[in-house]
């Protein structure tokens, strides 16, 4: 079973990309929310992985972060809902905003998204709102978030958020800020923008 996998990005689509991993070229589907954090072709790329087994085929999922993982899990656990659609899902709404949806039972935002229909938002809104809080306590286990920073991190998330800036390109470039900086806030912030100029 492939739980990870990090190498150099061959091929890059919004859907699926390939991953040359010591000379081995691993074709992987993924949602938007992953394929807008990932670099240009020849990066170093490191995704986590859903292995899916059936009769007639092997498929490998990939996902920028452990949240996106757990909710890819749990919604193709749900009747009716296939990986495919489960991309679907995670491609038409953030991780947190998924999250706050079901939380708040708001069907209407979950019909939003293409390819769910009344029936199965009220399936996904239904069935998740149970598994949830599993899926969250998983989610906090993962050390990019427990960083002693991680306050700072997060302000520093939050104005780029506030700013426009896509949640997993500004993820990134405060991570790499954070890496390369230990100065003030407004430091690092500054060193945030260089990074997502680049």
């Amino acid at each position: 079973m492939i739980a990870l996998l990090s190498g150099r990005l061959l091929d890059k689509a919004p859907s699926r990309i390939v991953i040359d991993v010591h000379g081995v070229g691993y074709d992987v589907q993924i949602p938007l929310s992953t394929f807008y954090g990932l670099g240009e072709a020849g990066a170093e790329v490191s995704l986590r992985v859903h292995t899916h087994v059936r009769e007639d085929a092997l498929a490998l999922f990939g996902f920028g972060t452990r949240l996106e993982l757990k909710l890819f899990e749990q919604l193709i656990g749900i009747s009716g809902i296939g990986p495919r659609l489960a991309l679907s899902v995670l491609s038409g709404i953030e991780s947190v905003d998924l999250v706050r949806a079901v939380r708040e039972g708001d069907v209407g935002r979950l019909t939003g998204i293409p390819g769910v229909g009344k029936k199965t938002a009220e399936r996904i809104g239904l069935e998740l709102k149970d598994r949830l809080q599993a899926v969250l306590e998983a989610d906090t286990d993962d050390p990019a978030d427990s960083d002693v920073g991680s306050d700072t991190r997060g302000d520093l998330l939050s104005a780029l958020l506030n700013l426009g800036y896509h949640r997993h390109l500004a993820e990134r470039a405060v991570d790499a800020a954070l890496a390369e900086t230990d100065g003030t806030f407004e430091q690092i912030l500054r060193q945030a923008f260089k990074e997502l100029a680049r």
